[in-house]
């Protein structure tokens, strides 16, 4: 009985030996992803990052803190700020950072992601703080840079890099929406009759240059029409002068082959018919002895 008692009291101390050495093993050992750092504390005093792979420490004489490397995203809720120009606003923004040095992000703050949201909302009201209302709707971008900038002075000195910042939304007291919502109605309502007004004037302007051009084309054939009235006129004008020209030529050449003794007696016959008429006069040309002699001869005025 004592030697079974003996046997079961050592198995127990081993199995205790085994179970206390795997838990040192355990404690000892520690396998660290590529994406983090432990931060080894030995006896108090850091002795810098460790890491990726295995890693040995010694049970309770060194203390391991985790440090994730991997870009992490951090949402601010909503926030009030007050505007230059003393409008309240309500912002809310979410924020990237990634820890470049382990060592100082462990050593350098208490509690690094508390600290960080702090002064993100701090800056945020600063920044808010410095620019009028409708910079802060209109110009998120310049806000962002702003705040990126500011986050990023800080968190430098615990070893960490704000990569950016974005914000989602910016929310007006209810009365400035409200007088944006008319302001907006009425800024359409303005470019509705601009553009009407635009459209009558260029209607009114292809109208006028229509007329124009109609009014020129008209003056156009008018003057046209009148041209060639004219030169048909003038051709007409000529075509009869050159008629009248050629029976005065003909007139002419027939009269050149009358003699005088016919003329005279076509003045004869001229004179004739005047007698006839029921009038008491007598007229007597002058020529009437000069027609004579055409007859007597110059021999016989002798």
């Amino acid at each position: 009985m004592d030697i079974l008692g003996i046997g079961s009291t050592a198995i127990c101390f081993i199995g205790a030996i085994l179970v206390i050495g795997f838990v040192f093993v355990a404690n000892a050992i520690r396998i660290v992803p590529e994406y983090q750092r432990l931060v080894v504390f030995r006896l108090g005093r850091s002795v810098g990052p460790k890491g990726p792979g295995i890693v040995f420490l010694i049970p309770v004489i060194d203390r391991a803190v985790k440090v994730d490397l991997r870009e992490q995203v951090r949402e601010i809720p909503h926030q009030t700020a007050i505007t230059k120009d003393n409008a309240g606003i309500s912002v809310d923004f979410i924020w990237y950072y990634k820890v470049l040095d382990p060592t100082e992000s462990v050593l350098a703050v208490g509690n690094f992601e508390i600290a960080a949201q702090g002064m993100a909302t701090t800056t945020l009201r600063a920044v808010i703080g410095g620019i009028p209302l409708d910079d802060a709707l209109s110009e998120r971008e310049h806000i962002n840079t702003m705040l990126r900038t500011r986050l990023d002075e800080v968190t430098e000195r615990w070893g960490v890099k704000v990569t950016n910042v974005e914000i989602r939304e910016i929310i007006p007291p209810r009365e400035i929406q409200e007088a944006m919502n008319r302001q907006m109605s009425a800024e359409r309502i303005r470019r509705a009759v601009v553009t009407e007004s635009t459209g009558t004037r260029e209607a009114a302007i292809n109208v006028a240059q229509g007329e124009k051009q109609s009014a020129i084309l008209r003056a156009e054939g008018s003057k046209q029409s009148a041209i060639l009235e004219a030169e048909g006129q003038q051709m007409a004008q000529e075509l009869k002068a050159q008629g009248f020209a050629k029976a005065l030529d003909a007139i002419f050449n027939s009269a050149k082959a009358v003699d005088q003794k016919t003329m005279t007696l076509q003045y004869f016959e001229t004179l004739k018919s005047v007698g006839m008429s029921p009038s008491t006069k007598y007229i007597f040309p002058m020529e009437f002895t000069s027609m004579l002699d055409n007859f007597l001869g110059k021999d016989s005025k002798k």
